[in-house]
Formats: structure tokens, sequence, C-alpha cells
């Protein structure tokens, strides 16, 4: 024993103090000294998905006789404790550390190993908890099954939830008939429902783009060891890894094809981050336009009335924000940016490994988590419960002169646009001017000038051009 509240750990390097209490061991250690950077320790969704490789992989190594029974039970169990959360202050490594993931790597050794040891006492973390992999084949494996399983249980719940709250929201405001608007400039109407649905469709194509990327986030670097050769692994192993990880989590990963690619490349991160940001887009451009539409109340839109859920000034007594969208829009920058640092640590292949295989892990994890929060608390917080100010909504509706274009099939472009700046210069409605200006009879004009029919169409034909 070593200094009170230390205990000495030795490794290829030679003997160090570590935390009494700790489960790890030197290599932990040294990385915890080695890298005081950011505070930042990869995510549970990482440390979940490298503890279940280690029970995969003592499973596989059992079966295939290359592993005690004993020891592999011993491991499985150790690592099972810590796939469900149990020891997660044992994974101190900082995000900024060496590039493969070595020290994450064998942290999850050293502390299944220290586990099991109280039914195997001879297990090691890297004869045994190591046992036909390397930390880059390992890692990268990791980002794959945290990601997918991520994915699967947190994200595309989350989006899917968000379209129904969206689409059950249409049926809300299906008869509402509003100004349209292009270039924030009034124009032809929509119904609230139609708005929405574009909305619904932004959100149901991203979670469609993320379920594209499975085929290839599915498929795994385990198996290709130190360069993709597979060295000091069994031939076998890679299969019957997938299919011990396959049974422990209910989705069908396999050995990727190319273990090369596994390895040097981490193209399926990227892809997989290139639709987030896609989401990430859509999540802004809703969280925007419920902004615009919530604004005011009396200076602005205040076309809807967000949920009011906080005092929104320290000193505007009264003042109520659009706090959720605005939130949701920061979530959406956050992942932006995340996706840049991801597509440049997705360029750090260097031969045969990726070298920035932990900042992948983490901005990639944060990503998905972010999303799937934010967009519930978009949701249940923002387009549930939002109301509709229909008064206000109406006087606009029929104030708003670019009405005037369903007339253009029948009095042309230019005597519509003299009736739209005269009906803007007196602030009158545009029925009314239409009446004074043209022969039309008034039936015929509210039958054109209908916002609810042209919402719906209209008339078809006439001039066309930009917005």
């Amino acid at each position: 024993m070593g200094s009170k509240g230390f205990r000495l750990e030795r490794d290829s390097m030679g003997e160090l103090r570590v935390p009494a209490d700790a489960l790890w061991g030197a290599q932990t250690q040294r990385a915890v000294n080695n890298f005081p950077v950011s505070g930042r320790t990869l995510p549970r969704a990482f440390i979940r998905a490298l503890a279940l490789i280690k029970q995969a992989a003592a499973q596989a190594n059992a079966e295939l006789g290359l592993l005690e029974p004993r020891l592999a039970t011993a491991i499985s169990a150790a690592a099972a404790a810590v796939a469900a959360g149990a020891h997660d202050a044992q994974f101190p490594v900082d995000v900024f550390q060496t590039g493969s993931g070595t020290s994450s790597n064998m942290n999850a050794n050293e502390v299944i190993a220290h586990l099991a040891a109280g039914n195997a006492p001879d297990v090691h973390p890297n004869d045994h908890v190591n046992m036909g992999q390397s930390s880059n084949d390992a890692i990268p494996t990791a980002i794959h099954v945290s990601a997918a399983l991520l994915v699967r249980e947190s994200l595309l719940p989350a989006l899917e939830h968000l379209a129904a709250v969206i689409a059950g929201r249409e049926a809300d405001t299906a008869a509402i008939v509003k100004t349209g608007r292009t270039h924030l400039m009034d124009a032809m109407p929509v119904t609230l429902a139609q708005e929405l649905s574009g909305w619904r469709t932004q959100i149901e194509n991203g979670a469609a783009r993320v379920r594209a990327v499975e085929p290839r986030l599915l498929c795994l670097a385990q198996g290709g060891t130190a360069v993709g050769t597979g060295i000091n692994a069994d031939p076998r192993f890679g299969g019957a890894f997938c299919r011990a990880l396959s049974a422990l989590v209910g989705i069908n990963f396999q050995p990727n094809r190319n273990y090369f690619e596994s390895l040097s490349a981490q193209d399926a991160a990227v892809e997989l981050s290139g639709q987030l940001k896609v989401i990430a887009v859509s999540v802004m451009k809703v969280a925007n336009d419920l902004r615009w539409m919530n604004s005011g109340p009396l200076a602005g839109l205040g076309e809807i009335a967000l949920p009011a859920l906080q005092p929104g000034s320290s000193i505007m007594p009264g003042k109520v924000n659009p706090v959720i969208p605005e939130a949701a829009a920061m979530v959406a920058a956050e992942v932006i940016g995340n996706d840049a640092a991801i597509t440049i640590a997705g360029q750090s292949g260097n031969f045969q490994l990726n070298v920035m295989l932990p900042l992948i892990a983490w901005n990639l994890l944060e990503s998905i988590r972010l999303l799937a929060n934010v967009t519930r608390l978009l949701a249940d917080s923002a387009i549930a419960g939002f109301t509709v100010n229909r008064a206000r909504v109406a006087e606009a509706l029929e104030r708003n002169p670019i009405l005037v274009t369903a007339l253009n099939p029948v009095i042309g472009y230019e005597k519509g646009a003299a009736i739209a700046k005269r009906a803007y210069a007196e602030g009158k409605p545009i029925r009314e001017v239409a009446a004074a200006m043209t022969d039309l009879p008034p039936s015929e004009l509210a039958k054109l000038l209908d916002p609810a029919a042209l919402a719906q169409g209209g008339i078809k034909g006439g001039t066309s051009g930009g917005g």
C-alpha cells in the first residue's frame, strides 16, 4: 500500500498511486494525470456501449473456447453491471485524450477486471477482458453501438412524438385560414394546418434520414484489432461477437465487410452527424416560425400565444418570452457546430486509424441526446399548448392586399397591382378597393377573394412569378 488514501498499481511503465477506493488501475490513472483538459468525460451512452462490448466479447471468446467459462462468467457479470450504470463514477478520463481512445478502453478493462476479481481473482484487464480486441476496433465499435442505441431508444421516438403532436394540431387548426408570408411579407393565404404540415413533414423526413444511415451504422469494426488485419483475434471472433452483442441489445449488428475502412475512417458517424444537422436545421425553422407567430403580443404578429412558462424579464413585469423555441434554436446551433467538429475529426484518419475518435463520440452522442430532449420539449411545452388569436388572424387576412393575386386571371396583373397599391395606401380591405376599381359584382368578388378557397388553390392559371 502507498500513502493513506491511495494504493499502488503497476503497469508496463511502472508503479503509480491510485485512489484507494477507485476501481480503475494504473493506465486509467495515467490518463487522468495526463489529460486535465475539459473536465468532460465520455457520456453514459458511450460507457454503456463499451461495457456491452466487453460483455459480448467475453461471451464470444467463451463460445470459441478461448476463454475459461469461469473467467467469461465473471467478466460478463461485471460488464453487465457497468452497462447498467452502477459504476459511472469510475470513468474519469477526459474526452480530450489519446485519439484512439485507448485510455477509455483501458479504463473499461481495468474497472471490469477489478469487479470481476471478486469471482475470479486471476482475471487480467488485457489478457482476459480485452481478449481478441484492440482499442483501435473497440472504440470505433463503441461509437457505432452507442449511437445506434441512442438513436433507436431516444431520438427516433422523440421525433415520432413531435410529428404526432404536430399532426394533432393540424386537425385542430384545419379551418383556420391565415396570411401566408414569403420574404417575411404578406403573401397568399394558407391554413394554419397547412403551415404545420410543412413542419411535420420536415420532422418525418429527418427521422427517415436517420433510419437510412442504419445499414452502415450497424456494421462494426470489432474483429479488426490493431490495424484491420485481425491480429491476435480468432478469425471467427467478429461474427461471434456480433451475434452475442445482438442478443444482448436486440439490434442486428454485423461485422463490417472491410475492417480497414472501420478503423481508418469514421464515415458512418460523419454521415449520421450530417443527418442530425438536417434535423437541427428543421428544428431551427420550426422554432423561428413559432417565435415569429408568437411575437408581440401587441407590436408583433400575435397570431398565436405559446404557453406561459416563466416570467420573461427581471425588470419588465408581465413580460413572457418564447423560452422553449429559444432553447430549441440554441440546441440546433450546437448540433450544427458539433457536425463541423465531427467533419474535421472524420478527416483525421491517418493510414490505418482515425485519431479523433473520442471527439467524434462526444459530439455525436451529445447531438443525439440534445435533439431527443429538445424535440420532446418543443412538442409538449410549445406546440401542444399554443392558442390561436383568431381575431388577429382574421383581421390581418381581411386586410391583406395580396389577395388580389386571385383576380389576375380576370383583370390582369397591372390592374391587380394598382388595386393592391391603393389598398396599402388607404389601409382598406382589398375587396372594398376592388369593388371601387373594377366592375366585378360583389358576389363574384366574394367568390374570387374567399381566403378559404384560395388556401386550397382557388382559381388555377393566370400569371405566375416569384414570391
